[in-house]
């Protein structure tokens, strides 16, 4: 029920991750406990084409990923929660897709905002060893 584009309310924070399927991955991030989750959307990103279609995307001439727009309240629920979340939900050494689907469109990766998540993220790296981690 709440809107899915900004201005959010004030002390809300954004986090964008690829794991794998969107719609899935959407489903996921709601199903974490509290109410901390406030609107989540489904796109591309880390691509270098505008505005691609889902046959661009799917084609993996458009460089895109499945992606999913998380903003949450850290008041409530904490980033670190939900990094924990995408560590969880997929295994990002299977490359380029996640179970059976398949494609550059399903690579991983975690999108920050701020500092704070840069280096939270990056903490989390250590020891993932050589990946097809899409990165930060």
């Amino acid at each position: 029920g709440n809107k899915m584009e900004g201005p959010w309310p004030e002390g809300h924070k954004v986090a964008v991750f690829a794991n794998g399927c969107f719609w899935g991955s959407e489903k996921g991030i709601w199903r974490l406990p509290g109410d901390g989750i406030y609107t989540t959307a489904v796109g591309y990103a880390a691509g270098f084409t505008p505005n691609p279609t889902y046959e661009e995307a799917c084609s993996g001439r458009s460089g895109h990923t499945e992606a999913v727009q998380v903003v949450y309240d850290p008041e409530k629920i904490s980033f670190v929660d939900i990094l924990r979340w995408f560590w969880e939900a997929h295994d990002p050494t299977q490359g380029m897709g996640q179970g059976n689907d398949r494609g550059t469109q399903y690579r991983s990766g975690f999108y920050y905002f701020d500092e704070e998540q840069k280096a939270l993220i990056e903490e989390a790296l250590t020891g993932v060893g050589d990946s097809d981690y899409d990165g930060v």
